[in-house]
């Protein structure tokens, strides 16, 4: 459960291991989500704060976990500085912030968390091509992803906000501010938090950082794209799932 990276074969990904992971989470959540569907917005709020909590211990375990592992050198390997960690700072914000704080976690988790949330789990590329499906890294990689999505879920169809086409303001802020303390660790300790400073072996970003080679407009269209395209993505697809004017 807890063995070091290397000892034991790697899951891989679509590998059996990973499709029982898959299986595990999908039915979690939509087992979950029948029991949740029908909750007050004074109801939705305290499930939020309750699975950020537990997503913040889970998160202080696997980075204990990490460094003693690794290096404290090695920041990749255990900071919360990558697009679905906003997922821990979204909810402290929705549960404890007010005004527009709160609103800013709110709207993080009614749309980014859903997108990031989804791609992880059907290409979990920092978890099983490491350790192996019941490894306490791959379980808590599964869990933490499946409470992102079950949440964004559970936002939306209780209508716990109402998602405007302005709220991109709040969900640029955030995930723009994460970019830069991002990108000011990675000049320091040579790291790819954010995955906006070094090469990363998926289609997407590996395209272009070539097309790029590599450049500040590597890191600036990074950015902006993690600043943008999940939020704009969820909109449209609620909007056209309820028939409403975009």
């Amino acid at each position: 459960m807890f063995s070091k990276m290397g000892k034991y074969k790697a899951c891989g990904i679509f590998s059996q291991g990973h499709c029982v992971l898959i299986a595990i989470t999908i039915s979690s959540i939509i087992l979950t989500l029948k029991h949740t569907m029908s909750k007050s917005k004074e109801d939705v709020c305290k499930i939020i704060t309750r699975l950020t909590i537990i997503m913040c211990i889970l998160e202080a375990i696997k980075v204990i976990y990490s460094i003693s592992q690794n290096s404290l050198y090695n920041v990749n390997t255990y900071l919360p500085l990558y697009y679905c960690s906003i997922s821990l700072y979204a909810g402290l914000l929705s549960s404890f912030g007010k005004g527009k704080l709160k609103r800013v976690g709110d709207v993080f988790l009614a749309t980014g968390s859903i997108i990031g949330g989804a791609i992880f789990i059907i290409y979990p590329s920092t978890s099983l091509v490491y350790y192996p499906a019941f490894h306490f890294f791959s379980i808590h990689s599964f869990l933490f992803h499946g409470i992102m999505v079950y949440l964004g879920i559970l936002v939306n169809k209780t209508k716990y906000i109402e998602l405007k086409k302005d709220d991109i303001k709040y969900f640029a802020s955030l995930v723009g501010v994460m970019c830069c303390v991002a990108f000011f660790i990675n000049n320091i300790f040579d790291s790819n938090l954010m995955f906006i400073s070094q090469n990363f072996s998926i289609v997407p970003i590996e395209f272009l950082y070539k097309v790029t080679n590599g450049s500040f407009w590597f890191s600036l269209i990074m950015s902006l794209g993690q600043m943008t395209i999940p939020f704009y993505l969820t909109y449209y697809i609620l909007k056209l799932k309820d028939g409403n004017n975009l």
